[in-house]
């Protein structure tokens, strides 16, 4: 062996370089394919603007008011199952960056990063969704009341708790999204976990992408796909529900859900296009797109009747000149 070594480092540079990738594993070879490149670069960038919209109109309005936890608890789960998913089906490709160029290597987990996004820009809209709750959703000034009958010096605790006077504390609504915040953050760092637990006994070889993975990595897979999906079907039901019963837009933004509902089309196909996921990796997208669509056509259907009533997208009466806009515009003569 150290004879070979020897004789190989006293060849020419091209030689040795041809001896160099023929030692590489013959599976980790870059593939390029120039439409799934444009198409997810583009969907990456695209999706990074579309939920621009939705982050603007909480923090310009410093209120996330409409918001339905619960559609935001689904919806952060979904995502991060799915992101989770084409992770753990890709697992393969990422290993393999080691042996090509970075720009390789780029192009080859472009589904990752479109989908990895996709999780972060929809969490973001929960993190801002706390930042800007209501204050007055999220606190509540309670006044208690002796009990009727009781003398004045009674020491029971309804009677004690008149006595002090009253007390502010937090809504019922507000304890419960903290509680649902953290059971999203639970939920992505035991998914992420189990993800790298199950990836590392993935004994096929470095850059083996014919070779089925084991049962371990393609039940744990299918689990997510499958859960994502079903997460993503009923995560909308929440939210259909406030806006249909409030009958007002509230803190949703249209031009978000304008953009991501036909974008949902490409995001499917840039999935279904890479190599190595299956339906279980776009089928989320799929049931989203859908979703979102009926949600959006409700949004359009309240804007307009507000349009008609003469108020904003919260239920308050629009100002004309400073004046409510259903005060007379001219004045007495």
């Amino acid at each position: 062996m150290a004879a070979v070594r020897s004789t190989a480092s006293q060849l020419p540079l091209g030689v040795k370089v041809v001896i160099s990738v023929m030692d590489q594993p013959t599976g980790c070879k870059p593939h390029h394919d120039p439409f799934t490149l444009i198409l997810s670069s583009g969907l990456i960038i695209g999706l990074i603007l579309s939920y621009l919209p939705q982050h603007s109109v909480i923090i310009r309005n410093k209120t996330s008011e409409g918001l339905s936890p619960w559609y935001l608890l689904l919806g952060s789960t979904s995502a991060a199952a799915g992101f989770i998913n084409v992770l753990t089906l890709q697992w393969g490709l990422i290993r393999c960056c080691k042996q090509i160029t970075a720009g390789a290597c780029l192009e080859s987990v472009l589904g990752v990063i479109q989908v990895f996004f996709q999780w972060f820009m929809f969490s973001g809209i929960f993190v801002l969704y706390l930042l800007y709750f209501p204050v007055h959703l999220k606190f509540v000034t309670i006044k208690p009341q002796p009990h009727p009958g009781h003398a004045p010096e009674c020491d029971c605790e309804t009677c004690e708790l008149a006595r002090k006077g009253e007390y502010v504390e937090s809504t019922s609504e507000w304890k419960m999204s903290v509680v649902l915040a953290c059971v999203v953050a639970a939920h992505f760092l035991i998914s992420l976990f189990t993800t790298f637990f199950v990836v590392l006994t993935d004994d096929r070889e470095l850059g083996d992408n014919t070779t089925p993975p084991n049962r371990r990595v393609t039940a744990w897979a299918t689990f997510l796909g499958l859960s994502s999906t079903m997460l993503c079907l009923v995560q909308y039901t929440p939210q259909l529900y406030r806006t249909w019963h409030a009958k007002t837009v509230g803190s949703l933004s249209i031009p978000m859900m304008c953009i991501q509902t036909p974008g949902a089309v490409l995001m499917v196909l840039s999935i279904a296009l890479r190599e190595g996921t299956d339906w279980t990796s776009w089928a989320t997208y799929a049931a989203a797109g859908i979703m979102q669509g009926m949600l959006l056509l409700m949004c359009l259907r309240w804007k307009r009747r507000q349009t008609k009533l003469g108020i904003d997208d919260y239920g308050r009466p629009l100002a004309v000149n400073g004046q409510d806009e259903r005060a007379p515009l001219l004045g007495p003569n």
